[in-house]
């Protein structure tokens, strides 16, 4: 074999080689947590993208919900100071301000923490990425930070088996889920799951009882469940005068009552995102800029 064969052979197989280590796993990148106080998990990366500026709102200008407020607030000061905390799930009404809260809270505890203690860190997994959860907690189990896992819109539809390895991560698995984790999740479903599934499981399984169960108790690994309902004209207005206040927009109180409802009644519903929407409009009407 001559010397010219030999070379073309070596750089064939190197080729080969290379193409081989291409299909393998891509490397994990180590997080590094001291740079920011939020990330988004890229599952297809195994990294953790940190964000520097969160898109969030206020804790004063989220009104209507005080109750449920209070609540995650002092559910979510006691995780931070390592004290017992549940999973907590925000259901209900779309557009009251569930993933606000979410963010506003953990903004409010880290600016009130005491001195030294280390700042809790919220780390948004996406719906679609949720089967990877257990290595997302393999990544910060070790890390010397508390961790709350956010899921917005987290729902189930047929034929959708990923939430029995949300199940496992949460409370059934071996390990259990890390005591720096906790997880929040919100939903316009109670139970996480679409009705006609579960009525589905209930009318054909052998033992229909049995099978409910098996789909309902995905929420029950959530302590605390926190509802959120349409609100009121009078919280609706509530949430525009807050914004019109903290933006320093200047209009007459019944122009805006007037504007503000008409506002709802062309969209044929009252929230904290129908509020935003007309802020957002009654200020471009104004010549306003909103700092967001």
């Amino acid at each position: 074999m001559s010397d010219k064969t030999i070379e073309v052979l070596i750089e064939k197989l190197d080729r080969l080689i290379a193409v081989i280590q291409n299909l393998g796993p891509a490397p994990i990148t180590p997080p590094r947590f001291d740079v920011a106080d939020c990330f988004v998990w890229q599952a297809e990366r195994k990294a953790l993208e940190p964000v520097e500026n969160v898109n969030r709102v206020e804790m004063a200008l989220i009104r209507g919900v005080d109750r449920v407020r209070d609540i995650l607030s002092d559910n979510t000061e006691r995780f931070a100071k390592s004290l017992p905390a549940n999973n907590v799930l925000l259901w209900g009404a779309r557009g009251m301000g569930k993933s606000s809260l979410v963010k506003a809270v953990h903004a409010e505890v880290n600016r009130t923490a005491a001195a030294g203690q280390p700042p809790l860190k919220l780390v948004e997994i996406h719906r679609e990425d949720i089967e990877t959860l257990p290595q997302l907690m393999a990544f910060l189990k070790p890390a010397p930070f508390r961790f709350i896992l956010f899921c917005d819109d987290l729902s189930f539809d047929q034929n959708d088996t990923s939430y029995k390895s949300l199940k496992a991560a949460l409370e059934g698995g071996v390990e259990g889920r890390p005591s720096n984790v906790i997880l929040y999740a919100t939903s316009n479903r109670r139970h996480l799951l679409p009705r006609d599934m579960i009525e589905n499981e209930r009318s054909t399984a052998i033992n229909p009882s049995e099978a409910v169960e098996e789909k309902v108790s995905l929420s029950d690994r959530f302590g605390l469940w926190l509802g959120f309902h349409k609100c009121s004209q009078d919280d609706y207005l509530e949430m525009v005068r807050g914004y019109v206040a903290h933006y320093g927009l200047d209009i007459d109180p019944e122009a805006l009552r007037a504007d503000a409802l008409e506002w709802s009644t062309t969209r044929g519903s009252r929230s904290g995102r129908v509020a935003w929407q007309f802020i957002q409009d009654l200020a471009g009407r104004l010549g306003k800029r909103l700092d967001t």
